[in-house]
Parts: C-alpha cells; sequence; structure tokens
C-alpha cells in the first residue's frame, strides 16, 4: 500500500497534470501541423522542385530499401512543428510580460518589528 500511496502522491501533483494536459495538446496540436504540412505546404513545395513528392524518394541497397524522402518530410514537419511553439510560446512570454507591466505595483507589507518601532517612533515625536 506504501507503493501505491506514493505513486498517488507523485500523480496528483499539480506539474504531473499539468505535463500530461501539455503532451495532449501537444500531440493533438502536432497532428494538425502534420496534416497541414503534408496536404497544403509540401505540395506547393513539391511545385517548385518539379513535382517532387518527398515521401517516394529511396534508394535501394542490396535487397533494403532506404527510404531518406520519409526521413525528408519528417524533419520538414518538425521543423515546422517546432517554429510553430516557439512562436506560441513566444505570444504567451509576451502576453505575460504586459500583464506584469500593467499590474500596479503594490508595497511591500512591512514586518512586525518595523511597525512596533514607526509606532514607539511616533511616540517619541509626541
Amino acid at each position: 500500500m506504501k507503493i501505491v500511496n506514493e505513486f498517488k502522491t507523485f500523480a496528483m501533483r499539480g506539474n504531473v497534470i499539468d505535463m500530461a494536459v501539455g503532451i495532449i495538446i501537444g500531440a493533438a496540436f502536432g497532428k494538425i501541423v502534420s496534416s497541414a504540412v503534408g496536404d497544403m505546404i509540401m505540395p506547393i513545395i513539391g511545385l517548385f522542385v518539379g513535382g517532387l513528392d518527398f515521401t517516394t524518394l529511396s534508394i535501394t541497397v542490396g535487397g533494403s530499401v532506404i527510404k531518406y524522402g520519409n526521413f525528408i518530410q519528417v524533419t520538414f514537419d518538425f521543423c515546422i512543428v517546432a517554429f510553430a511553439v516557439f512562436m506560441l510560446i513566444k505570444g504567451i512570454n509576451s502576453l505575460k510580460k504586459k500583464e506584469e507591466a500593467a499590474a500596479p505595483a503594490t508595497p511591500p507589507v512591512p514586518s512586525a518589528e518595523v511597525v512596533l518601532l514607526t509606532e514607539i517612533r511616533d511616540l517619541l515625536k509626541k
């Protein structure tokens, strides 16, 4: 039972749950970007390179087929996903900076000693 309780404590931490949500959203976002790359961007790039479809590029060495075109496609997908995530994080960070700049600075609450010393000072002035 101790292991179950330890696992429950670990799984219920806020960071773990946030990370799980991020992974799920990231996977869905990756599918969207992969579809955009495969269905919209790569056909346009294929026009510029003479109708070449990267996924069909391969070399046969002996009896093995090396599909380097698929590697090119996946690398291109990764670069676009990485750039999209970078732009998303950059946008979120700029919004946070605007919020921090707009928030009024509140003076720090003085400690009990400072309050007491201020009261003593004021009493001595009288």
